[in-house]
């Protein structure tokens, strides 16, 4: 059996402050969790969050990656970014991607296989609207 994960994904919000201060509140909460505790974070927070949850049992994921190394692909982060930062984690599939930006399975999957690659865990979410949710078709 797999552990448990508790992931956060705090979408387009926080600055580095205040994903600093938020971090702060969370550690006492859930240092003693009996499962991984992940906050999903803005990548301009990645750095600020690392730092914050230093000696803390809280994980930090991306929020996304690209499949290439590198290459013409404005405003995509590689694993190697992701990799050089320290960050071991990275929600892949999240229904704004796919309702938004046209991500299907297939290029999730991309996605995913370059995250394993690279050592990084990937939080793979279904991705259903809340609609979906709410009408039982996931």
């Amino acid at each position: 059996m797999g552990k448990y994960v508790i992931a956060g994904n705090w979408k387009m919000n926080k600055t580095p402050a205040e994903a600093t201060a938020l971090i702060e509140e969370i550690k006492p909460l859930v240092k003693d969790a009996a499962c991984d505790v992940v906050v999903g974070v803005p990548f301009i927070d990645i750095p600020a969050a690392l730092e914050a949850t230093k000696g803390s049992n809280i994980g930090v994921a991306a929020q996304n990656c690209y499949w290439e190394k590198s290459g013409a692909f404005t405003g995509e982060i590689s694993t190697a970014m992701l990799n050089e930062l320290g960050c071991t984690y990275v929600v892949l599939g999240h229904s704004e991607r796919r309702q938004y930006h046209g991500e299907t399975n297939a290029y999730i999957n991309k996605k995913i296989k370059k995250a394993l690659a690279a050592g990084i865990c990937p939080i793979y979410c279904i991705g259903e609207t809340l609609e979906q949710r709410q009408g039982g078709e996931l």
